[in-house]
């Protein structure tokens, strides 16, 4: 192990097998441990929460204390996060848990960031520092109920009136649309280009049900909305949304957080089927003397290493600003497909007791099918890919 390794103990040598965060130092550091000591305190509550299919709003609010809940924006008054601090803080946070990842993307990677990057000056100073804070909790009203992966092609409209617009449509999947104060709602304007909107949740004629029966994500709630005739004035409108393209730059940058997300998760499924392997006794020996389970424990580690190979190129990537939405969609589906292999190998490495919360395995198990839908499917996803590598467009 190097210097800079063993300056920190945030992930076991076993785990971080090629030392791909072993320069990891400095405020990036400082970083990862505020997220990794949050972790640590959240996560006696996390099963509970997920098994009841509740909202820890005060755990969120608390990792907001902490100032976690940043993707890197810059707010007046709170310490700087970088892009390398904030994709470690999604590591650490879905390593724990992906509801609660979940909810930090929904509130800053998506609402926060399209007022960030979209929004007026004015909006900015209302919105972002009470977000950061959790005083505001925001939702990302993009998805529709006929229109997911073609989520290009919605129909909610906004039509001017005089000095407002009139929103009519719906949305569905939409974390926090319940449960929020705000919706950033993406409709399409009179000139036939996507709009974005700041639409307050207690408004006129926006109406939202959480959807129940989730076997995936059941730490937060998503929503289906129906918006009717909810009027909102011209100042709620981002400035800087003139068409979809805008909406997908919000979008390629939620996509690398569920890279990172995932490889949390994989880290975590890995390091408690090895601490398994190594303490379960079957046939009056270890069980990790058994060829097959190192094999597997073996197969878990090499779908975690190129997860994080892929994480660190990207991060380069990313902080000289050279990304690509291709790039990040390729992300997606790897570290996404590889996560799943890795939980459904540590859960069968537990055998019986794989089933029980109690191991975190079976939540992580069931989460990653969200991570490996939502932000693009695993379908789409490839399909960009595939149109990069072709020249030729294989859905639209």
């Amino acid at each position: 192990m190097t210097e800079s390794a063993a300056q920190h103990d945030l992930l076991d040598a076993r785990a971080d097998y090629y030392q791909v965060f072993a320069d990891v130092d400095g405020d990036d550091l400082d970083w990862w441990r505020t997220a990794r000591d949050y972790a640590k305190w959240v996560h006696p509550q996390v099963n509970d929460a997920w098994e009841k299919a509740e909202y820890n709003i005060p755990a969120i609010e608390e990792a907001a204390r902490r100032g976690l809940i940043r993707d890197g924006i810059d707010i007046e008054g709170e310490r700087p996060m970088s892009i390398r601090a904030n994709r470690l803080v999604a590591l650490e946070l879905a390593r724990c848990d992906a509801s609660t990842a979940t909810a930090v993307i929904v509130q800053a990677g998506l609402a926060m960031q399209s007022i960030n990057s979209l929004g007026s000056e004015e909006q900015k100073k209302k919105y972002l520092g009470p977000m950061a804070r959790m005083e505001i909790r925001g939702a990302f009203a993009l998805t529709e109920p006929d229109h997911g992966s073609d989520s290009v092609a919605l129909e909610t409209t906004a039509k001017r009136d005089g000095d407002d617009w009139v929103i009519n449509g719906e949305k569905k999947w939409i974390g926090h649309g319940s449960v929020g104060h705000i919706a950033v709602v993406w409709a399409r304007m009179d000139d036939g280009e996507v709009g974005g909107f700041i639409v307050d949740q207690d408004a006129d004629g926006y109406h939202a049900e959480t959807i129940e029966g989730k076997a995936s994500l059941r730490g937060i709630p998503q929503a289906h909305i129906t918006l009717n005739n909810v009027r909102v004035p011209d100042d709620r409108r981002l400035p800087g949304a003139r068409s979809f393209r805008d909406t997908a730059a919000v979008l390629g940058g939620t996509r690398l957080g569920v890279a990172w997300s995932a490889l949390g998760m994989a880290i975590d499924c890995y390091e408690k089927a090895l601490k398994y392997a190594t303490e379960r006794h079957q046939f009056g020996r270890p069980l990790n003397k058994n060829q097959i389970i190192q094999q597997r424990l073996a197969d878990m580690l090499m779908d975690v290493t190129s997860m994080a190979l892929y994480c660190k190129r990207l991060l380069e990537l990313e902080e000289t600003g050279q990304l690509n939405e291709k790039q990040a969609a390729l992300a997606k589906v790897h570290n996404t497909r590889a996560a799943r292999r890795v939980a459904a190998n540590a859960r069968d490495m537990f055998g019986g007791v794989g089933i029980l919360l109690e191991n975190d395995v079976i939540r992580h198990f069931a989460d990653i099918e969200a991570l490996h839908t939502y932000e693009g499917t695993d379908t789409i996803q490839s399909l960009i890919v595939g149109k990069t590598i072709t020249g030729v467009s294989a859905y639209r």
